[in-house]
C-alpha cells in the first residue's frame, strides 16, 4: 500500500462477521479497512476507483437481507465514526453510533430519538441505508423522517454535507409509490428531491454516510405501555382496526397465536389461554378511563394483561418484543438454515386479507412451522418460517415470492423496512417495471459510474 493509506486488517477468514450479518448469510472479501478519519475513508475510495475494487461498507451487522455482507473486493468498516454530541433537538451521531447509545444519550436531555427499530444495537448508519422503522413508525414515519443532515463521502472522491431542503441538482423521474405508511424497496425517485431522501434507504450503494444530524423529541411527560392479550386471534384484529385512529397512540404490534407459542417457554406467565397479543403504547397525554373503556369493548382479558407503572416495566415489554425475532433466529440458525421472513407491507384497508392470505397458504404448505407478529398498526406483519429439512425450506423459499407478489397485487411493497440486500434484490423487479429500475439504474451509474460501491446489493451488477 501507498504511505498514508490505511492498512487493512491482516485476514479475513470465512467465519469473519465483517462477511456475515444477523440472517446468517454470509460472503467473502479481500481485505477489511477500519479507517479512524474522514480523510482515510477518502484514500480507500480513491484507491478503489483506481484500481476498480469494489466497497462494501458494514454495519454493526444486525442486518437481515446481506446488504453489508460483501462478495468479494474490500469491506470498509464506520465503528471508529462514534461521536455522539447531543443539542437541543437534534443530535450529531456517527455511523457507527448505535440506537442504544443514542437513546440512552438523548434521555439524559429529557429527549428521544423516534425511529424505534427492534435490534437496538443496530448503528446509525445501517438505519439510514436501510430507512429503518419499527414499532413506533405507526406514529412517527420512519428514519428518513427524522434526518436533518448527511455528510458522505463520495465515489467523486469528495465529501459532502446535504442538508434538509438541498435538492438534487439533476433531473430525476417520478417513480410511483406503493400505496404503504412506510417502504423501502429502491429509490423513491421524484422530480425535486432532497439528497437526503435519496441516500436514505439506498443501501450503501450511492455514497458512504459518515455522519447524520438526527431529529430529537421531547421525551413524553406520560406514556401508557401495555401487552394486551386476547381469548381469540379475530378479536385482536377487531381491537387493530377499532384503535388505529386513536390520537394519542404510538405503537401498535401485534402477536399472533402461534408466535404466543414459540416464545412461551420464555415467559411462562402468558396467560394460558390468550391467543393473540397487542402491545401498545400512548401518549402524551393519556386518558386512562378512555383505555379502560377500550379494552372492555374489546373483549380483551383485561385482568390477565401487563401494564406498565415505570420505565423498568416499558424496558420489560420492549425485550418482550425484542424475544420474538431473537428466538425465531435462533430456532432457524439452530436448523441449519438462514432466517426465511417477509418484510412486506399493504396499505392498512388490505391488513385482514394479507393475513388471511399468509395463514391459509402456511397452513396448507408449513403447518407448525411459522411465527407472525409485527408491526399490524402500518400494516406490516413479519411471517417467519421455521423449515427443519430442505423440502421445507424450499417451500419456505416458494412462499417468500408468492406473499411478495400477493403484497405488490394489493398496492403493497416488497421491503417496508428491512431493504432488500443482496438476499432479496430479485423481489425489485415484482413491484418495478423494468423503466423504473433502469431509471434508478441511472442514479446509481452517475453517482458510482464503475458499480463499484455494494456491488449486488439492490441491482444485479452491470455497468
Amino acid at each position: 500500500m501507498m504511505p498514508g493509506f490505511p492498512s487493512p486488517l491482516t485476514a479475513v477468514p470465512s467465519d469473519s462477521p465483517y462477511v456475515a450479518d444477523a440472517s446468517g448469510f454470509r460472503g467473502w472479501a479481500d481485505a477489511v479497512f477500519t479507517p479512524a478519519s474522514e480523510a482515510e475513508v477518502l484514500d480507500i475510495i480513491r484507491h478503489a476507483f483506481r484500481d476498480k475494487v469494489a466497497i462494501t461498507v458494514a454495519g454493526a451487522g444486525s442486518g437481515l437481507t446481506g446488504g453489508r455482507v460483501a462478495q468479494g473486493g474490500w469491506v470498509v468498516s464506520l465503528e471508529k465514526f462514534n461521536r455522539l454530541e447531543i443539542a437541543p433537538g437534534r443530535a450529531r451521531a456517527g455511523a457507527a453510533v448505535t440506537l442504544l447509545q443514542l437513546r440512552d444519550a438523548a434521555l439524559r436531555t429529557g429527549q428521544f430519538y423516534a425511529p424505534d427499530p427492534t435490534e437496538i444495537t443496530a448503528s446509525v448508519g445501517g438505519t439510514i441505508a436501510t430507512n429503518a422503522s419499527g414499532a413506533r413508525s405507526f406514529r412517527f414515519g420512519s428514519t428518513r423522517r427524522h434526518v436533518l443532515a448527511l455528510r458522505v463521502a463520495q465515489m467523486d472522491g469528495r465529501i459532502a454535507e446535504y442538508r434538509r431542503g438541498d435538492k438534487v441538482d439533476f433531473l430525476l423521474p417520478r417513480i410511483p409509490t406503493p400505496k404503504t405508511t412506510k417502504s423501502t424497496a429502491g429509490y423513491p425517485l421524484a422530480p425535486d428531491m432532497d439528497w437526503i431522501d435519496l441516500f436514505c434507504g439506498s443501501e450503501g450503494t450511492l455514497g458512504i454516510v459518515l455522519e447524520a444530524e438526527l431529529a430529537l423529541l421531547p421525551a413524553p411527560d406520560q406514556l401508557f405501555s401495555a401487552v394486551v392479550f386476547f381469548d381469540r386471534d379475530e378479536l385482536a384484529l377487531d381491537a387493530v382496526d377499532a384503535w388505529r385512529s386513536v390520537p394519542d397512540l404510538r405503537m401498535l404490534e401485534y402477536v399472533g397465536p402461534e408466535a404466543l407459542d414459540l416464545i412461551r417457554s420464555r415467559y411462562p406467565e402468558i396467560p394460558s389461554a390468550a391467543q393473540a397479543a397487542l402491545l401498545i403504547e400512548a401518549g402524551d397525554p393519556v386518558d386512562l378511563d378512555a383505555w379502560a373503556a377500550r379494552l372492555v369493548e374489546a373483549a380483551a382479558r383485561s385482568d390477565d394483561s401487563w401494564f406498565a407503572v415505570s420505565s423498568a416495566d416499558r424496558e420489560r415489554f420492549r425485550k418482550f418484543r425484542h424475544a420474538l425475532p431473537e428466538v425465531v433466529n435462533a430456532t432457524v440458525l439452530q436448523r441449519g438454515f438462514m432466517k426465511m421472513g417477509t418484510d412486506y407491507a399493504v396499505p392498512v384497508e388490505r391488513n385482514r386479507e394479507m393475513l388471511g392470505f399468509y395463514r391459509e397458504r402456511l397452513r396448507a404448505e408449513l403447518p407448525g412451522a411459522y411465527v407472525i407478529y409485527g408491526h399490524i398498526g402500518d400494516a406490516h406483519v413479519h411471517v417467519n418460517m421455521l423449515p427443519a429439512s430442505e423440502p421445507e425450506a424450499a417451500t419456505a423459499t416458494a412462499l417468500l415470492k408468492e406473499f411478495a407478489r400477493q403484497a405488490v397485487a394489493l398496492g403493497g411493497t416488497v421491503s417496508a423496512e428491512h431493504g432488500l440486500g443482496k438476499r432479496k434484490a430479485h423481489l425489485l423487479k415484482l413491484q418495478y417495471s423494468p423503466e423504473h429500475i433502469q431509471a434508478m439504474m441511472d442514479v446509481k451509474r452517475r453517482l458510482d459510474p464503475d458499480w463499484l460501491l455494494g456491488r449486488g446489493t439492490l441491482f444485479d451488477y452491470a455497468v
